[in-house]
């Protein structure tokens, strides 16, 4: 089943995403910073809201939801862990539910760590991750409300979905994230490769969303926390996964550059 995905630059440097299967006029809008871009898109492309699909409870993924629905009253998806704290939620949905979407079909993952309550739509069949604030390319998000090693965790599960999988996110981080990544894994040449494409794209003002499952296997720090030439980078050879990810976050946290 063909799908169109159009990525929305929202507030700052926020993404919403619109998903639309054309047979069925399904559209679902993934996560919701502001009404304003959310509606100039769906007005150019000529598409009617049908579904809210949304990760956590941090304002800048909701705060959209109400304007947007006085326009499309559609019904609102999200995490049932946080419920009490998304505007409007309609369907609550927890670890391994698999819900239809209009024609499509998303499969739930619980990633607790950037929130208690985060999840993660799969889309299997149309090779889609949607990941909110739990990973990014060449990153993943703070660990606010429950410990790193909850993240990593997390970051594990997601580690495991097929390779070709196409990964939107909620915020374009990835440059501050390339430029963090090259003083952890030095001698990554596929890192270094992507660091300079990263700049490329910025340099003239494009997105660096959507990555791929592969791309962030083979060259994010985050997801690679368990492998020795990451954990020697950091001072960590042998350690545990879950500590040298949580180190690396940490260095992340105060890092300049």
């Amino acid at each position: 089943m063909a799908v169109e995905v159009r990525l929305i630059p929202c507030l700052s440097d926020n993404y919403a995403v619109l998903v639309h299967e054309p047979e069925s006029k399904t559209t679902a809008l993934v996560d919701a910073p502001e009404a304003a871009p959310i509606f100039a898109a769906l007005d150019k492309e000529g598409w009617e809201l049908t579904h809210i699909l949304i990760t956590h409870h941090h304002p800048d993924h909701v705060q959209g939801i109400k304007e947007i629905r006085a326009k499309y009253p559609v019904p609102v998806y999200g995490p049932r862990a946080e419920a009490d704290r998304i505007p409007d939620i309609s369907v609550e949905l927890g670890h391994l539910d698999v819900t239809e979407v209009g024609a499509l079909t998303a499969e739930i993952i619980d990633t607790p760590g950037h929130t208690a309550g985060h999840i993660v739509y799969h889309f299997r069949r149309e090779q889609l991750l949607f990941a909110g604030d739990t990973l990014f390319p060449l990153g993943c998000g703070r660990s606010f409300e429950r410990p790193a090693e909850v993240l990593w965790q997390s970051l594990l599960q997601l580690r495991e979905l097929p390779p070709e999988t196409q990964i939107y996110c909620g915020h374009e981080y990835t440059l501050g994230n390339a430029k963090f990544s090259v003083t952890v894994d030095p001698n990554n040449v596929q890192l270094k490769a992507r660091l300079k494409q990263v700049e490329g794209l910025r340099a003239k003002n494009q997105p660096t969303v959507p990555s791929s499952m592969e791309e962030e296997i083979l060259t994010n720090p985050f997801m690679r926390a368990d492998e020795p030439a990451v954990q020697e980078a950091v001072g960590m050879k042998g350690g545990d996964p879950a500590a040298v990810f949580t180190k690396i976050r940490e260095m992340k946290n105060n890092f300049k550059g």
